[in-house]
């Protein structure tokens, strides 16, 4: 760490990528499969995990519950966010896929409280071209009318896909999750380090440096290892268009919160102080249209 610059301690942090569950509430289908985080996650926990960081502010990412509950999701944490006002904003399913007939619910969310953008899953999604169908197009063209962002949380192989779905929709902001899940685990950068440099010249593009652990090697990663995939996004994006995301308690599968913020801060340690300041928080609020 260079002379004069924040220690770890001191260094402002908005959280572009936190979730929250408690499947004893809302029934989330995946958590039984993933034993260690099948359990209750709170602010309490989030707070054990950050002793010690700056966590000023934190963006709630929707995380996958029933469907047919989403709406119930984002009132929880809306509830949350009412009695703790470092939740900044909410990302809320959305099913855009049903185009016109999507149209109230997203009405709804841009009226309440604290949604400030939308993410409708696509890493499971199998189907080449499931997010150019005319109504998914339709579902998500409606986000910028109400000023909602849209959250891609996709595997690095739908990255084709997706910037044909940027190109179509014109106006609104897309915010791409965990950088596009790189195959870490098996050191593979191509095709993807041309794809992200392909998606990076699309106007109103962001990017999340988030959810990186879980795509190495779990047990036995090291910052060397994600170096070359930070740096390529920083290059491509810029150190406007990128923000700091946890992904906890996910990340937790991987790494400790103080493990990943030490890790990403190595990892920009060659830029100045306001660089590293924008992208652990400055552009998380400028992204999500928050105030200061």
């Amino acid at each position: 760490m260079k002379s004069g610059e924040p220690t770890i301690e001191h260094l402002p942090i908005v959280d572009t990528h936190l979730h929250l569950w408690d499947p004893a509430r809302i029934p989330y289908a995946w958590l039984p499969s993933v034993p260690q985080l099948n359990r209750p996650f709170g602010l309490e926990d989030f707070d054990a995990e950050t002793v010690g960081l700056k966590v000023e502010r934190a963006i709630f990412v929707e995380a996958d519950c029933d469907r047919a509950r989403y709406r119930d999701e984002v009132g929880w944490v809306a509830s949350l966010a009412a009695a703790d006002p470092r939740i900044a904003g909410i990302i809320s399913f959305a099913p855009v896929e049903k185009g016109e007939d999507a149209q109230a619910e997203i009405v709804d969310l841009a009226g309440r409280q604290g949604v400030v953008g939308v993410r409708r899953l696509l890493q499971q999604e199998r189907a080449p071209g499931f997010c150019l169908q005319p109504g998914f197009l339709a579902g998500v063209r409606m986000l910028a009318e109400h000023e909602l962002s849209f959250d891609l949380c996709i595997r690095h192989d739908q990255l084709t896909d997706v910037i044909a779905l940027v190109d179509r929709c014109p106006g609104v902001r897309f915010v791409l999750d965990h950088c596009a899940k790189p195959d870490i685990r098996a050191r593979a950068i191509d095709p993807w380090k041309e794809r992200i440099a392909q998606f990076a010249e699309r106007p109103d593009t962001w990017c999340k440096l988030s959810g990186l652990v879980t795509e190495a090697d779990r047990a036995t990663w090291t910052a060397d290892d994600l170096q070359p995939y930070i740096e390529h996004v920083v290059a491509c994006f810029g150190v406007e268009r990128v923000m700091f995301g946890s992904d906890w308690p996910v990340v937790l599968l991987a790494s400790g919160y103080r493990r990943w913020v030490e890790t990403l801060r190595g990892a920009l340690s060659a830029l100045p102080p306001r660089d590293i300041r924008r992208i652990f928080r400055d552009n998380a609020l400028a992204c999500y249209r928050l105030t200061a």
